[in-house]
């Protein structure tokens, strides 16, 4: 072999050898945390779990009073609400009332200009004249029939129109009762008929007042001046907040120990450990075919006003019941994952499973479990909520 083919040959074998014993730098250590097998488990290093205040325990054992646990919503008291609307069109000339507004019984909120009202007015002056006029004809044909000046067919023709023109004054009169007005009205309209040398176009007018039916609060306004209302449109909305309605969601299997005049204890998180007692007027008697829920209303003294239309509580219902047992979790414990509420369980390697269950009632900081768990499982009781974020992320990367 010549020199020069042996330095080719040594080169050749160097190059080899050092393939061979590099490792690339851009190789990783393995990833912390990673979903395995399904977007439902999950397996997190030692000290990435300590890091994360991650924290497990046994399942705890509750022992549950006999309340049945309701959630619901605050609603206005409907026999202590009214909505207020225009029965005419017209233009609105006065607003006496604005959102919030605690106003009394009586007190104006509207005015409306309203042709429709001026003529009804008209319409019912003009039955109040024939009605008059066929009384007094009726009373004259009774006098000529005593002197035998006429005959008795004449009478009853008199006295059908009499009867004819009662039957239009009244339902002239029923009409503007329906627009607002009450007895005394009508009648200073028919005595303003009775004096001398007064234009009916003198007499009518086209102002619509609009006053509270009751004592309350507005709640809505959908009114300004200058506007054109049509019939029927809703110009304002009050109720008496002074008591309120909880509208709670009885399940099916709760409907046994649900019954009007049980004791109810509302609390809002609102307000903390402020609790609202009431009774049950109503229970619902249709059941919501796709919740299972049966609507059970609750009136509540509504101290401050502090309960508000629309706000979520939760009703605690005696419904006389012994005392049981039921398993429970802490309630951070307790993710909603694929749009069910679950917890994650500690798998005999060391990873975490997702467990669907089924959430009873709230007792202090835990909730009973009414389904999906056997009471042997150990489940992480703190961090949850960290873990649930770090298996969707690694989910999404799996993809």
């Amino acid at each position: 072999m010549t020199r020069l083919s042996a330095c080719l040959v040594s080169l050749i074998l160097l190059a080899a050898c050092g393939t061979g014993s590099e490792k690339p730098a851009s190789t990783e250590a393995a990833p912390a945390a990673a979903a395995r097998g399904s977007a439902r488990e999950i397996r997190v290093l030692p000290e990435l779990q300590k890091r994360w205040g991650l924290a497990t325990g046994p399942v705890s054992h509750l022992v549950l009073t006999g309340a049945i646990a309701l959630p619901g919503v605050i609603a206005p008291n409907q026999q202590r609400t009214a909505q207020i609307t225009s029965l005419l069109e017209g233009r609105v000339t006065m607003v006496g009332a604005d959102l919030g507004d605690d106003v009394r019984k009586g007190q104006v909120l509207v005015v409306i200009h309203s042709p429709a009202l001026a003529q009804a007015q008209q319409v019912f002056l003009q039955a109040a004249a024939r009605r008059a006029l066929a009384g007094r004809e009726l009373e004259r044909a009774r006098a000529l029939l005593k002197d035998e000046a006429i005959q008795q067919k004449e009478v009853s023709r008199r006295q059908a129109e009499f009867d004819a023109t009662t039957t239009e004054y009244g339902l002239a009169e029923s009409q503007l009762h329906s627009f607002g007005w009450d007895h005394p009205q009508v009648d200073l309209l028919l005595q303003k008929a009775r004096e001398p040398r007064r234009d009916m176009s003198d007499l009518v007018d086209p102002t619509l007042t609009l006053r509270a039916p009751i004592d309350g609060r507005i709640i809505t306004r959908d009114v300004v001046i200058g506007e054109h209302v049509q019939p029927d449109k809703l110009l304002f909305m009050m109720s008496d907040l002074t008591t309120v309605w909880a509208l709670l969601d009885a399940r099916e299997a709760d409907l046994p120990g649900v019954a009007a005049g049980s004791r109810v204890v509302v609390t809002s998180e609102v307000y903390g450990d402020r609790q609202f007692v009431g009774r049950v007027t109503r229970v619902g008697d249709v059941v919501d075919e796709k919740l299972r829920t049966i609507k059970v209303r609750v009136e509540l003294s509504n101290p401050g006003l502090m309960l508000k239309p629309n706000m979520f509580v939760r009703g605690a219902l005696d419904s006389h019941g012994k005392p049981r047992e039921a398993l429970g979790v802490p309630e951070d414990a307790i993710q909603t994952i694929e749009g069910e509420p679950a917890v994650f369980v500690l798998a005999p390697d060391g990873g975490f499973t997702v467990k669907p269950v089924v959430i009873g009632e709230r007792v202090g900081t835990h909730r009973a479990i009414v389904g999906g768990l056997d009471g042997r499982e150990v489940i992480v009781t703190a961090g949850a909520f960290t873990l649930k974020a770090e298996l969707l992320k690694s989910s999404f990367a799996g993809e």
